[in-house]
């Protein structure tokens, strides 16, 4: 019995796919004045969202011990200009939400930026290394530049830096605990599945 095989020509190129990023998320400077804040109640704590008024400039997590993070006494509460963001931060928790559509101002250095916009590209439901972040960036012997950048993404949850993993497929450092990475994962592996 012999078995038929599919053989390619020895000078045929195999098209590779293309990237699985989709594109970068645009960053704009913070506006100046007094930074505006509200608080959420959420899933895994109190979320505090902070920006210009305008755009968003960042949303805090509890500590890790569930604390909720303190808020400088300068900034101004004002619920009115994060309407947006609660409902698509609600959304999201409900599993109904997958890409949010929000303006995003935060502060950072330009490679930090550059770093952040890449995280908004790892599409939802799945994850990539540090290494495999620093090799999309141009820079792919940068990988503990790029954990030391998502550490201290300002804008969690909705700038993905949760979906950053160990290159051997470990849950690494997370700002606001290993427990809520699992729980942001956990939610995104079970959405994706039911929305296939």
């Amino acid at each position: 019995m012999s078995i038929e095989q599919d053989v390619l020509p020895l000078d045929m190129v195999i098209e590779r796919p293309e990237p699985r990023r989709v594109g970068v998320e645009e960053f704009r400077a913070p506006l100046p004045g007094p930074t505006r804040y509200t608080v959420m109640d959420s899933p895994v704590g109190e979320l505090t969202l902070f920006g210009d008024g305008e755009a968003l400039g960042g949303v805090s997590t509890p500590a890790k011990d569930g604390a909720p993070r303190p808020v400088p006494g300068d900034w101004v509460s004002d619920p009115a200009p994060f309407r947006e963001a609660v409902r698509q931060l609600d959304a999201y928790f409900a599993g109904e939400l997958t890409t949010f559509d929000l303006p995003l101002a935060p502060a950072g250095t330009p490679w930090q930026l550059r770093v952040w916009a890449g995280l908004t590209t790892i599409p939802y439901g799945e994850t990539s290394s540090y290494g495999q972040l620093a090799e999309e960036l141009g820079r792919p012997t940068a990988s503990r530049a790029v954990g030391m950048a998502n550490g201290r993404n300002p804008i969690s949850i909705i700038v993905p830096c949760h979906r950053v993993i160990g290159a051997d497929g470990t849950l690494t450092g997370y700002a606001g605990g290993l427990e809520r990475k699992k729980f942001f994962l956990a939610l995104e592996a079970r959405t994706a599945a039911a929305h296939r």
